[in-house]
């Protein structure tokens, strides 16, 4: 008999030779094998010794869903910190549903230098067009995210303010903060539930500064921080026509997603930094750790922490103000609040969209975790990773550009009461 020609020796595996993307995929695959093979090995054990005894069924309750490697369920909140955090984001969630009144999107539009923005944009995707034509390559960005990248610079740069201390109305000094004030019932009315307290450092005058989260007043007032500059930028995107989230961080920050119809998913926006899909901009730009960050759209609620924290034991904070099933509770039932009135063909179109999101979310994490695999190997260089390709600029330009802001503004962009 003829021998069984011997395959040929693998090659070592080197930096050189390693793709990300195929190295996460055998990661996923490696993974799928073993919980399956997991879960045939306890089913043969069941069906040989029975029912557990009571003391292993009790210790496999205490186990997480993610350690007994089963699909998070639901949970309707049950202690009191759990109900309290749910009735949060519900709240929260009605911020992007205020961005749905005509009157107030007609308004945006007379505030807003349509014909200028339009122009530049133009302009801008034109350029963007020829220069991927050039090499070859289908343009990254359409024309409406061109729009949105102009409305960003002129929001920034002439329309929006920042104000730490406000300057004294009578002699025109800086003023020194005191601490919080009662808001009046007129600030009451237009959504200042906290005001800020001021004296001025020359004359004594005493100046307050409420932090409005009603829209109408903001595109009146046009100054704050970040909450007020995150609220009216979003409602300005939804007033030229893009799908809009308003994102809530636990650590005291907001900005904004945009959807973008070109690449089918979600951009971050942050108009008090002025940056462009770069959601690692708060980890791995600012030296953040992140825990929650929810974004509320008027279709409902998303975890999007995983597009934020690329690296939990690195920029993740603990996530311990509720369990995760009772929060996969929470978003479900706000989705289920804001689309229940959508007909079956608009429903069927966004749980399409939430679950290309969700491959979205846990590519990130299997890139990273990739990634981090391919630095163990001798030799190997820091490789780029998937968001990371989305722009010409290297790793550490593109690392000077997040902090550079940040430097210039400090500690002191924030209030008072140490708030942003």
């Amino acid at each position: 008999m003829a021998e069984k020609p011997q395959r040929a020796p693998r090659a070592p595996a080197t930096a050189s030779n390693l793709d990300v993307a195929e190295l996460s995929k055998d990661f996923e695959n490696l993974m799928r094998s073993k919980r399956f093979n997991d879960f045939q090995q306890q089913s043969q054990n069941n069906s040989r010794t029975g029912s557990p005894a009571p003391s292993q069924s009790s210790h496999l309750s205490t186990l997480s869903p993610a350690a007994r490697r089963l699909p998070i369920m639901p949970q309707h909140p049950q202690e009191t910190a759990s109900v309290k955090f749910c009735n949060l984001l519900r709240v929260l969630s009605v911020t992007p549903t205020k961005y749905e009144n005509p009157g107030l999107l007609d308004e945006a539009l007379t505030v807003i230098p349509l014909d200028r923005l339009y122009a530049e944009a133009d302009d801008d995707h034109q350029i963007h067009q020829a220069q991927s034509a050039s090499v070859g390559k289908k343009p990254q960005w359409g024309y409406q995210d061109f729009v949105i990248q102009s409305l960003l610079k002129w929001f920034k740069n002439s329309f929006f303010t920042w104000v730490n201390n406000p300057q004294c109305s009578r002699c025109f000094m800086p003023t020194i903060a005191y601490g919080m004030v009662p808001p009046t019932p007129d600030e009451t009315a237009r959504g200042a539930t906290r005001v800020e307290g001021y004296k001025c450092s020359g004359c004594g005058t005493l100046e307050r500064f409420p932090r409005y989260s009603d829209v109408w007043q903001l595109l009146q007032t046009r100054c704050g921080r970040g909450g007020e500059w995150a609220n009216c930028f979003t409602m300005l995107c939804r007033a030229l026509g893009s799908r809009v989230r308003w994102v809530w961080n636990s650590e005291d920050h907001v900005w904004t997603e945009v959807y973008s119809e070109h690449q089918r998913r979600w951009v971050h926006v942050d108009a008090c930094e002025g940056m462009w899909d770069k959601p690692r901009l708060y980890t791995e730009g600012w030296g953040w750790k992140l825990s929650y960050c929810i974004a509320f759209s008027i279709d409902g609620a998303t975890d999007v922490t995983r597009r934020y924290v690329r690296n939990a034991s690195k920029h993740g904070a603990k996530r311990n103000r509720v369990p995760e099933d009772v929060l996969l509770w929470g978003i479900y039932e706000i989705r289920r609040l804001r689309r229940e009135k959508l007909s079956e063909q608009e429903l069927r179109r966004l749980r399409k969209e939430d679950e290309r999101e969700e491959r979205e979310l846990r590519m990130f994490t299997t890139t990273a975790l990739a990634a981090e695999i391919t630095a163990l190997f001798p030799g190997s260089s820091r490789l780029i990773r998937g968001d990371e390709q989305k722009t010409p600029l290297t790793q550490d330009e593109d690392a000077a550009q997040w902090v550079h802001p940040r430097q210039q503004s400090g500690s002191e962009n924030t209030g008072p009461d140490g708030r942003r």
